[in-house]
């Protein structure tokens, strides 16, 4: 049978730039190896496939696979997916219409609000899981090595390399500026002793955007991913990591990031972060998405 597929440019107002998402709306049937191999065809970072919801309260579950792996949890294929449907059940994107749309994905429910308007869909989401520290990451030798960097070069102000996790694992490693951040290459040899199973996340304050806060590039090697132009779900870590570092005074704080930019996809990533009492209480991530293709697969 076919199924209907459509391609967001997610983290972006604008097509050919942001993070490429392949969305499968008719994925009812399909295998979970049948899944991977579409996902892997589609040859993006992520591939979302839409199907019935267990719970009937909430708007579809979705399953999300990179060219090799399922992922219980992803930033872009959550607000891409949840832009994509409510463009589905509500029409042109130009309409202004607000909606809310759940997800059931492998971490849990995800209640993201969207609005269509002006010819691209923004949706935001809240966390379903707040950031989790899971330690140091290994000693700035090793992880340089890992990046074709020098060791001097994985360092800024207070922030030192550490490994966080909210549904997925990233090892966050601050470089001293965007020269930095643009010469990085991994190195497939010193990969594993540096980062294992784990995708990097390099970042640094020095942005081209006057408004934004970060600017960074992930990769994930073991995961298909060479390089990622924009990550939902490593920003949702990145919260619990901007807060220990940071210090942000209680109240609401929004934090903009560049990504994507040295490989030509520019992105910015939105991170809300509420704080009481000195720790985060609440965080929300959010982007654009803009429709940039459709068709139907034949399987």
């Amino acid at each position: 049978m076919g199924r209907r597929y459509q391609i967001y440019d997610v983290f972006t107002d604008r097509v050919l730039t942001g993070n490429p998402l392949a969305v499968v709306l008719d994925a009812e049937g399909l295998e979970t190896a049948q899944m991977q191999a579409i996902a892997r065809e589609f040859n993006l970072s992520e591939t979302a496939f839409v199907l019935k919801a267990d719970n009937p309260a909430y708007s579809a579950r979705v399953r999300i696979f990179t060219p090799a792996v399922e992922l219980p949890f992803a930033g872009h294929p959550t607000v891409g997916t949840a832009i994509c449907l409510a463009s589905e059940r509500f029409g042109d994107m130009g309409s202004g219409q607000d909606a809310v749309v759940v997800l059931e994905e492998g971490i849990g429910p995800v209640r993201c609000g969207v609005r269509l308007k002006n010819g691209s869909g923004f949706a935001e989401f809240d966390l379903p899981r707040l950031p989790q520290n899971l330690g140091i990451a290994k000693p700035k030798e090793i992880l340089a090595e890992a990046l074709g960097l020098a060791p001097n070069d994985v360092t800024f102000e207070n922030h030192k390399a550490s490994v966080w996790s909210a549904g997925n694992p990233f090892q966050f490693v601050p470089v001293r500026n965007g020269s930095v951040l643009a010469a990085a290459n991994p190195v497939r040899e010193a990969w594993i002793e540096a980062f294992g199973d784990d995708s990097a996340f390099l970042y640094t304050r020095d942005v081209e955007g006057h408004d934004h806060d970060f600017r960074a590039r992930m990769f994930a090697p073991m995961s298909g991913i060479e390089e990622d132009p924009a990550t939902g779900s490593a920003v949702a870590a990145f919260a619990g990591l901007v807060q220990q570092y940071d210090d942000h005074p209680d109240g609401d704080h929004v934090i903009l990031i560049e990504q994507g930019d040295d490989m030509g996809r520019p992105s910015v990533i939105r991170l809300d972060m509420t704080i009481k009492n000195g720790a985060l209480e609440a965080a929300r991530i959010g982007g654009h998405a803009v429709r940039v293709a459709e068709g139907v697969l034949s399987v």
